[in-house]
């Protein structure tokens, strides 16, 4: 009877002991799934600030790509109006260039004409001669040098001036009692500037 007594406390006091593990390993779970969240919301708080770091970078980065190709762009057009600045300022010189010596070339032609002219009213006119028709002469001579002046073409001055090589051929020398030495006393042929380039040389004698 004792020993069936003992059997049952010792049974009961087994029983008490594994309710008192049972608690303690609920306990320790319990320890367990309250520290589990802080620490994956720990770690989700720096994944957070890690990504917002790397998004930052990333933003920066495709910035700064941007900011170098809108640079490169600009420099690519500005290169590009440059050389178009240039393209036309090369063309209008060139049609310039090619205007001038267009025009240059039908001067040269029209001078002959102009020097036929002045030799005809350099003529003396006979008695009895038609003055109609020479003061008709000179007033085309006239007209036809003021059109000359107006696009340019101006005679280049000659006697009484110093000889320049630039502007004067000179043919002969000869004696004055007028002018110095190298002074251009006759003018054999009239020369002619078109916009300060010369067309033709002064045909000159220089008093040695």
């Amino acid at each position: 009877m004792e020993n069936r007594l003992e059997q049952e406390v010792a049974q009961e006091q087994e029983v008490e002991q594994m309710d008192t593990v049972s608690e303690e390993v609920v306990d320790a779970a319990a320890e367990d799934t309250t520290e589990a969240p802080e620490t994956e919301q720990a770690l989700t708080k720096e994944e957070i600030k890690a990504a917002k770091k790397k998004a930052k970078a990333e933003k920066a980065e495709k910035k700064d790509k941007y900011k170098e190709k809108i640079e490169e762009l600009e420099d690519r057009v500005k290169r590009q109006m440059a050389e178009f600045e240039n393209f036309r300022k090369r063309t209008d010189r060139e049609k310039t260039q090619m205007f001038e010596t267009g025009a240059k070339s039908v001067i040269e032609k029209i001078l002959p004409v102009v020097d036929n002219f002045e030799r005809g009213l350099q003529t003396p006119v006979p008695e009895g001669g038609n003055d109609a028709f020479m003061e008709g002469m000179n007033m085309v001579y006239k007209q036809l040098m003021t059109e000359l002046e107006n696009i340019g073409v101006k005679p280049i001055e000659a006697i009484g001036t110093e000889f320049n090589p630039d502007f004067h051929n000179a043919v002969m020398q000869v004696e004055s009692e007028e002018f110095e030495s190298g002074i251009v006393a006759q003018e054999l042929q009239k020369g002619y500037l078109y916009h300060d380039t010369v067309v033709r040389h002064s045909m000159v004698a220089v008093v040695q």
